[in-house]
């Protein structure tokens, strides 16, 4: 769910708190001191049922962005998070002007800004170094806004504004069931047990929640991607913009993050997943041997690229087909993010989307709190109908541009090179999925 931003814009289809490292010093504070025996974290235990108002099931972007936008408006939530610490892992994801509204709007949009650079414009090229178009993103839109962010450091800002006994880590939910009294009723595999008014599944794409409601699995669309971080401790040597190259059934990008990192990635058809591979070593190998014809820039960075930022994904997503998929709510339990409409990265919209999903659902939600159950379930009902409109289409569209992208026959792909991509294309009414307007969220923390 990161950059592939490629034709998007080009066709209209287009309870623990852990002892771990971190590269924020005001992070590490948070982190390392130990919360009090009276804070939430404390108290995860199975001898009794909790009782809690607002539980978020995974901190990850969706269930952080949550949390913060219900601090903003003076509701606190508790974080479940299976995992010993935050997942400050992986590569980047690029943020795009809805996307930065929100951050705006939880405050904490300027301290990323100030550590990103932000992209003037892109390039398209064949796999033989052929330019085939170029753009830049002002010219098109002066309201636009591109820059790709580190997800560990987007994790740790967002963590940073809650409260130290929001996050319990190595909190994995075991059962999900509703309780007697209507709310949710939610067994931690180390035996806990919370009662809550409010779950919000923000697991992912393998959601929990989401299954316990009636999902199915997210489909694999047939390709998947392999992605990494490059370093160079003695500054990048690219200019801001976003670098394409098409192939024959695989293409590839790379992008600055910062003045020392460049994200890159390389989608590639396959006829299944196939098996997990964590082994950095067998990645870039295999990487390399997809790229081997292509112009040794890319392989450079390839090889400029530390070991834990490399990964290799199947990428899937799930159509919310109306009157088939389930509602993004069962009584007091909501979807956010992934967990309820994973999508390809192929729009650059995964995270974006998350981060709307939480504003929105966070406005409608917060005052239905102070009423009662049934306000509750309407406004979790208004959220999943204002949503949907826009998630159901975007996901559509995703996964067709890159099935378009991903095609591997040669008279297609040469029409592509040098009818559609030179003479045709026009970026800014592809970008026109980047328009969000909400209200902000009021500035009121607890």
């Amino acid at each position: 769910m990161e950059l592939f931003t490629t034709m998007a814009a080009l066709l209209p289809l287009h309870s623990h708190f852990l002892h771990h490292k971190t590269s924020d010093p005001k992070l590490s504070q948070y982190y390392l001191t130990k919360p009090p025996k009276t804070t939430k974290s404390a108290s995860l235990t199975a001898a009794c049922i909790r009782k809690e108002e607002v539980v978020i099931i995974g901190a990850g972007i969706a269930g952080l962005s949550t949390a913060v936008s219900l601090h903003r408006l003076g509701v606190p939530s508790l974080v479940l998070e299976q995992a010993e610490s935050l997942r400050t892992g992986g590569t980047s994801l690029t943020l795009f002007k809805n996307g930065w509204k929100v951050l705006d709007t939880m405050g904490v949009g300027d301290e990323l800004r100030s550590q990103y650079l932000e992209i003037q414009g892109m390039v398209i090229k064949t796999e033989v170094g052929r330019e085939l178009r170029s753009f830049t993103f002002k010219e098109e839109d002066q309201t636009q806004e591109v820059r790709a962010v580190e997800r560990r450091r987007l994790l740790e800002t967002l963590a940073k504004q809650l409260p130290v006994d929001s996050i319990c880590f190595s909190s994995k939910l075991a059962k999900i069931k509703v309780h007697k009294d209507g709310e949710t009723l939610l067994e931690l595999s180390n035996g806990a047990r919370i009662s809550s008014k409010v779950v919000i599944g923000c697991d992912g794409i393998r959601s929990s929640v989401a299954k316990w409601m009636g999902f199915s699995e997210p489909k694999y669309v047939g390709y998947c991607a392999f992605r990494g971080l490059a370093d160079y401790a003695n500054g990048q040597p690219f200019g801001p913009r976003v670098n394409y190259i098409y192939g024959q059934g695989i293409r590839a990008g790379y992008v600055p993050v910062s003045p020392t990192k460049v994200y890159w990635f390389v989608c590639f058809n396959s006829p299944s997943p196939g098996p997990k591979i964590t082994d950095p070593l067998v990645l870039k190998n295999q990487t390399k041997e997809l790229i081997k014809k292509w112009p040794s820039e890319l392989q450079n960075i390839v090889d400029a690229t530390p070991d834990d930022t490399i990964i290799r994904t199947p990428l899937v997503d799930r159509w919310l087909w109306p009157g088939f998929s389930p509602p993004a709510s069962l009584g007091g339990a909501v979807l956010v993010g992934d967990a309820w409409h994973p999508m390809t990265p192929n729009l650059g919209q995964g995270a974006c989307c998350a981060l709307e999903d939480a504003v929105v659902l966070v406005q409608k939600l917060a005052p239905a709190l102070k009423v009662g159950p049934m306000a509750i379930e309407d406004a979790l009902r208004s959220y999943q109908n204002e949503r949907w409109p826009r998630i159901f289409p975007m996901t559509v569209r995703a996964n067709v541009v890159g099935a378009v992208l991903q095609l591997e026959n040669p008279v297609v792909c040469a029409v592509r090179d040098n009818v559609l991509v030179p003479k045709l294309i026009r970026l800014g009414p592809m970008l026109e999925h980047t328009n969000f307007e909400f209200d902000p969220l009021p500035q009121t923390r607890i």
